[in-house]
């Protein structure tokens, strides 16, 4: 029979690098060999209003909830202890997270509610579409439920435990999934549920996450020149 302790370093040590280890050359492979399938595919022709309001705030909520997940659990300690405690810390993530992630579920659920309700769209759903915003959904409801949860904790204890292993995942801290030992079922299902995510993400639409961390390039790429008609007419032409 298996111990706890085996148990939870084959979910916290052990299965999060094999997420990451598939998401990187997973995501290399279908690039190399599917190019053209490297989309969220769109069907923004049907019921466009719906569209608009639930992709504007799924995809806002989820951009601050992802960047403030960067920013709380990898900043370095000496970049954020001068200016707040560990409580204060916490604090901060449990209202912006808090907000961010509530308004990015209404707009998840506008857009479950979209495409169980329009047949057209739901007789266009491949295999894994509508199981990927099924997960996001419950990992947005599962962050949610840590906010209620941690104002039992604000000491910020539990919020440095937390950071602890995430920052230990990302070093190769082999002793990361000791922090997970007593940590409550609900950010371990949290933190499985986002690595599966990661997981399955090379196989499915939510390969375009990728796509959008690209974007940050055009802040500094150059401008497109784009020639019309009548600017074309204005060039010497060439014999």
């Amino acid at each position: 029979m298996l111990s706890n302790t085996y148990v939870n370093t084959l979910l916290f040590a052990v299965y999060p690098y094999i997420c990451l280890v598939v998401l990187l050359i997973g995501s290399l492979i279908r690039f190399d060999r599917e190019p053209y399938t490297w989309k969220s595919d769109s069907s923004q022709l049907l019921r466009k209003r719906e569209l608009r309001l639930g992709s504007n705030l799924f995809h806002y909520g989820v951009i601050i909830v992802i960047l403030g997940h960067f920013a709380g659990f990898l900043a370095p300690h000496w970049a954020v202890d001068w200016a707040l405690t560990p409580a204060a810390h916490q604090l901060l993530a449990m209202v912006v997270g808090g907000i961010a992630g509530l308004v990015a579920i209404i707009g998840l659920t506008i857009l479950i509610h979209r495409r169980l309700a329009e047949p057209r769209i739901r007789l266009n759903n491949r295999k894994w579409d509508l199981s990927v915003v099924l997960m996001l959904w419950l990992q947005l409801a599962l962050g949610l439920l840590t906010v209620p949860l941690s104002a039992y904790h604000m000491d910020g204890a539990l919020f440095e435990v937390l950071t602890s292993y995430v920052k230990g995942i990302v070093t190769l801290d082999g002793g990361a999934a000791a922090f997970m030992t007593d940590v409550p079922p609900v950010y371990k299902l949290h933190i499985l549920l986002g690595f599966t995510i990661f997981l399955i993400s090379p196989f499915t639409r939510m390969i375009h996450i990728w796509s959008g961390a690209g974007a940050l390039a055009y802040l500094v790429r150059p401008y497109q020149i784009v020639r019309t008609p009548r600017t074309r007419a204005k060039e010497p032409v060439r014999l």
